[in-house]
């Protein structure tokens, strides 16, 4: 460790956090970085440590992790972040730009649907949903309602892959363009029907499924299959098996899979 460097890093910090990402763990600064998100500083309680999990988990980012990470105490890094990853590496990354999120997500055509959730009430959820629309090669996830999806227990719970897809969060008569496909009990069997390319498809609150609002709009109410009794599937489950299914039915969908 360079001498003094520990402690400029930790003031650099202080005077960042405010307006940054934290990307908390080894795996949000892993894709982080694969998604071509600007990291302007990383700390770890033990760099060598990193560094052996880049070489087991990501070897092609080892040397860019060898030169940005900068070891601090253990003590000292507890002090900075909410909780300290088990991982112990955190750092800190530049929101995307908003306008070039916009453009993305108002595209046409385009390759992937537009996740849209309706005012989501659990941040973790908003994560797993970010993350499997990464996976998938969505477009990207637009949320209505007050929750932030960019807020820190979000980015956690989504691995860092908010840099992989378009995520930003729109009041309902600003949702991109496209066909609209609203999940619902009462809706279609997904099964019967192909989802196209263009698609936004809405998924509800947890508790309270889609508002009045967003169920006017939709131009297909569509159900998942779900056996008698059985009241819900949670919220990235239900993405999951949307995705799936457009993946399964889409030329598009291979084509992105196969890039």
């Amino acid at each position: 460790m360079i001498e003094d460097e520990a402690p400029a890093a930790a003031e650099r910090w202080r005077a960042s956090a405010p307006g940054a990402v934290l990307l908390d763990g080894f795996h949000a600064l892993k894709h982080a970085l694969r998604f071509g998100a600007d990291v302007p500083l990383a700390l770890a309680a033990d760099k060598d440590a990193v560094l052996t999990l880049a070489d087991e988990l990501a070897d092609d980012l080892t040397e860019e992790i060898r030169r940005s990470v900068i070891e601090v105490p253990a003590a000292t890094l507890r002090e900075l972040v909410p909780r300290l990853h088990p991982t112990g590496v955190a750092a800190l990354a530049v929101r995307p730009g908003r306008h070039a999120n916009l453009d993305r997500l108002a595209e046409l055509p385009r390759p992937a649907p537009v996740v849209v959730l309706d005012n989501p009430r659990n941040l973790g959820n908003v994560g797993a949903v970010i993350r499997l629309a990464a996976g998938f090669g969505a477009t990207g996830v637009v949320t209505t309602g007050d929750l932030d999806p960019w807020h820190g227990n979000a980015v956690r719970a989504g691995a860092g892959l908010h840099y992989a897809t378009a995520v930003e969060r729109l009041p309902l008569d600003d949702l991109p363009p496209g066909p609209l496909y609203a999940l619902d009990p009462e809706g279609e069997d997904i099964r019967s029907l192909a989802i196209p390319d263009d698609a936004l498809i809405a998924f509800g609150s947890e508790r309270h499924g889609i508002s009045p609002e967003l169920r006017e709009r939709a131009e297909r109410l569509v159900s998942l299959p779900m056996r008698p009794q059985v009241s819900s599937y949670n919220l990235a489950t239900s993405v999951a098996m949307a995705l799936f299914h457009w993946g399964g039915t889409s030329p598009g969908a291979q084509e992105n899979a196969a890039a």
